[in-house]
C-alpha cells in the first residue's frame, strides 16, 4: 500500500498534539512491512525521519506564483480627525494631510498586504474602467458605484492590489498565523501539483488545514481520500463556528471516500453537526508512544505540582484549572498550579491568577517542546485537562505513561478509553477542585489509579491505530477498484 498523506505539522517541529499524532500513525504504518508513504507539509526542515516514509515539503515545490489567491477584501477607512468631516468618497481620501492618514486597511483572508493607498485604489478602479469620481465606500467597507441608477458592489481582490506580472514569493511556514487561509489555499494548489508526481493507492489527510490539498490531490488523480478528524470546528469554537472553516471542513469529508475519527464523541459531531453519512465514518482512537525514557527525573520535595497542559484557548477550559485552583488552595497550602502551553487566552489567564491573588502559587512556562512536556509530567503530582470539547486527548495517557494520577472532563474522547482516571464535567469547577484535593490528601487513592492507568495505556498502542487505518484503506480501494 503506497500513502499519500497531507499533514501540517511533524516532529520535532509541532505546535500541539495533531503533530504527535501523524508521527505516531506514520511510524506505526511505516513499521507495517507492507506500507510506504510520502509525507507533505507545508514547510519540511530536514530532520524528520520516519521508516519507509518520504518527507516532502510545500516550499520546495513552489517557491514564487505570479497569482495569490483570489481573495475579496474589505475596506476599512481610517478614523477622521475629529476637526474634519466624515468623508466616504476615493476622492476626499487623498485629503488627509498625515502618511498615517492617507492609509487604508484592508480586512482579508490574507494579510499580505494589509495597507493601501487611496492613489492605488483609483488605480484599480481605472483598470477596471470605472471613474473613481463615481465611487463610494458604504458603510459595509464595500467599494459602490452606480450602473444604470442603481448602485453595484465593486469586487475587489488581493490580486488587484499586486503587480501581477511580476512573481511574488510566498513562504510557507507551517505554523497557525494570521496568514493562514492563504497558507492552506496554496498549499491545496501545490497538493494537486505534488498528486501527479508521485505513485501512490490512497490519499489521507490530517484536519482542516489539509482537507483542500487532499482534495485536490484526489481531483488530480482520482484516487480515493480519507480524511482524519483530529478536531472540528465545535471543538475549537464552541456553538459559533467559524463559517469559513466550517465549510472547509463540511466540504473535505462530503469529498472523502472514508472519515475517521478520533474518538465516538468526534464521530457523533461529525454526523449530527455537519450531517455525513453514518456509513462511511469510523472511530480509531490514537495511542501513546510508550517508548521508554530513560531519564531521571526528581521531584521537588514538599509541595505537591499540579499541571494543565495544552493550548490555553476556550476550547482547553483553563479558566475552570484557575478557578478550581483557588478553590483548592483555600483547602491547603500544600500545593502549587502550572499552567503548561501558550495560546490566545494566556494574556487573560495570567491577569486572572493575579486577580485571585494566586500568583504566587501559579506559574505559567509558556510553550514547551516534547523534552520539556516529558520532564514536567515526570515531576507532576497530579495532571488535570477540563477541555469544554475534546475529540481525544493524548496527553491524559503522556501522563498516565508517566505515573501520574489524571482529572479529565466528561466531555472528552480520552474519556472513553482511559478508565481509570476522575471524570468530571468541565465546568464543574467544585468537582475538579474536590478531586485535586483528594488526589493530595489521599495517597493510597492516587496510587491506586496511577497502577491501574498505567497498566491501561500499555496496551493503547498506534500499531492498533494503523492496523485500522490500513483496513479502510484496503476497503476504499476495492470500492474504487484501485491496484494496490
Amino acid at each position: 500500500m503506497r500513502v499519500l498523506m497531507f499533514g501540517w505539522e511533524f516532529p520535532p517541529h509541532i505546535s500541539g498534539g495533531l503533530g504527535t499524532a501523524c508521527k505516531g500513525i506514520v511510524e506505526a504504518l511505516g513499521m507495517r512491512g507492507d506500507t510506504s508513504l510520502v509525507f507533505v507539509a507545508p514547510k519540511v526542515f530536514g530532520d524528520e525521519h520516519s521508516a519507509n516514509t518520504t518527507f516532502a515539503g510545500a516550499d520546495q515545490y513552489a517557491q514564487t506564483h505570479k497569482r495569490i489567491l483570489n481573495r475579496n477584501i474589505r475596506i476599512i477607512l481610517p478614523k477622521p480627525k475629529e476637526q474634519q468631516p466624515q468623508i466616504s468618497d476615493i476622492n476626499g481620501l487623498i485629503k488627509y494631510t498625515s502618511e498615517s492618514d492617507k492609509l487604508i486597511y484592508i480586512e482579508t483572508a490574507s494579510y499580505l498586504h494589509p495597507y493601501l493607498q487611496p492613489g492605488q485604489i483609483e488605480q484599480i478602479l481605472l483598470r477596471k474602467n470605472i471613474s473613481p469620481d463615481t465611487v463610494y465606500i458604504n458603510t459595509r467597507g464595500q467599494l459602490v458605484t452606480i450602473e444604470n441608477g442603481r448602485p453595484k458592489i465593486i469586487k475587489v481582490s488581493v490580486e488587484d492590489t499586486m503587480d501581477t506580472n511580476r512573481p511574488v514569493k510566498f513562504e510557507f511556514t507551517g505554523r497557525y498565523t494570521s496568514d493562514i487561509f492563504t497558507e492552506t489555499g496554496l498549499f491545496a494548489r501545490i497538493g494537486g501539483k505534488i498528486a501527479r508526481q508521485h505513485d501512490f493507492n490512497v490519499i489521507h489527510a490530517h484536519d482542516w488545514l489539509t482537507y483542500e490539498a487532499g482534495i485536490a490531490a484526489k481531483k488530480a488523480t482520482g484516487k480515493p481520500l480519507v480524511v482524519h478528524v483530529h478536531a472540528t470546528e465545535y471543538d475549537r469554537s464552541g456553538a459559533t463556528p467559524n463559517p469559513q472553516v466550517f465549510a472547509i471542513e463540511k466540504d473535505g469529508m462530503e469529498q472523502a471516500d472514508a472519515v475517521i475519527t478520533v474518538s465516538n464523541h468526534t464521530r457523533d459531531i461529525v454526523i449530527d453537526k455537519y450531517g455525513i453519512d453514518p456509513d462511511k465514518v469510523f472511530a480509531i482512537y490514537n495511542g501513546v508512544d510508550f517508548k521508554p525514557d530513560r531519564r531521571k527525573y526528581k521531584k521537588p520535595e514538599g509541595e505537591k505540582l499540579i499541571t494543565f497542559l495544552g493550548r490555553i484557548t476556550y476550547q482547553k477550559g483553563p479558566r475552570y484549572f484557575i478557578e478550581a485552583a483557588y478553590k483548592v488552595l483555600k483547602q491547603t497550602n500544600n500545593v502549587r498550579f502550572v499552567m503548561a502551553g501558550n495560546g490566545d487566552m494566556f494574556a487573560q489567564m495570567v491577569t486572572a491568577a493575579a486577580r485571585l491573588g494566586i500568583a504566587d502559587k501559579f506559574h505559567f512556562t509558556d510553550f514547551l517542546n516534547h523534552d520539556e512536556v516529558r520532564h514536567l509530567l515526570a515531576v507532576s503530582d497530579i495532571y488535570v485537562m477540563p477541555s469544554v470539547s475534546e475529540p481525544f486527548g493524548i496527553a491524559p495517557l503522556e501522563a498516565a505513561r508517566c505515573k501520574v494520577p489524571v482529572i479529565i472532563s466528561k466531555q472528552s474522547g480520552v474519556s472513553e478509553v482511559l478508565k481509570h482516571a476522575i471524570k468530571v464535567d468541565y465546568n464543574d469547577v467544585d468537582a475538579i477542585a474536590d478531586a485535586i484535593h483528594a488526589l493530595v490528601e489521599y495517597p493510597a487513592l492516587s496510587k491506586h489509579i496511577v497502577k491501574a492507568a498505567y497498566n491501561e495505556v500499555r496496551h493503547l498502542k498506534w500499531d492498533e491505530c494503523a492496523k485500522q487505518i490500513s483496513s479502510i484503506y484496503n476497503s476504499v480501494c476495492h470500492n474504487k477498484n484501485t491496484e494496490i
